[in-house]
């Protein structure tokens, strides 16, 4: 497994968190629900630091960015994140909230 760790520094970039937040809740996240390979993906915020980004778990590689959705933090933002990290996952485990927080698939 891969992990993928994005942000964007919002200072000076003319967005805020809110605005972000607002686009995500009416635009939603289908387009990534059935994007192959991957696993899970998180948007996340930093109100301390003023920052967006998003944490994606791939089964295998990550696809090249062209092949992917839209990213639309990037399009709202105009710039590509600050940040954009790889790492190896080593091992992973879910908690016992996990399975009250996401619907598990039928089978």
């Amino acid at each position: 497994m891969r992990a993928v760790v994005v942000w964007w520094d919002l200072d000076g970039s003319g967005q805020t968190l809110s605005a972000l937040r607002d686009s995500l809740e009416a635009e939603g996240a289908a387009s990534w629900e059935r994007v192959e390979g991957l696993c899970l993906k998180l948007w996340v915020a930093d109100p301390v630091g003023n920052r967006w980004g998003a944490v994606m778990v791939w089964e295998r590689e990550v696809p090249p960015v062209g092949s992917l959705p839209a990213n639309r933090a990037a399009e709202l933002i105009g710039s590509p994140p600050t940040v954009r990290v790889e790492f190896e996952v080593e091992a992973a485990v879910a908690g016992p909230a996990w399975s009250a927080l996401v619907p598990q698939a039928e089978g």
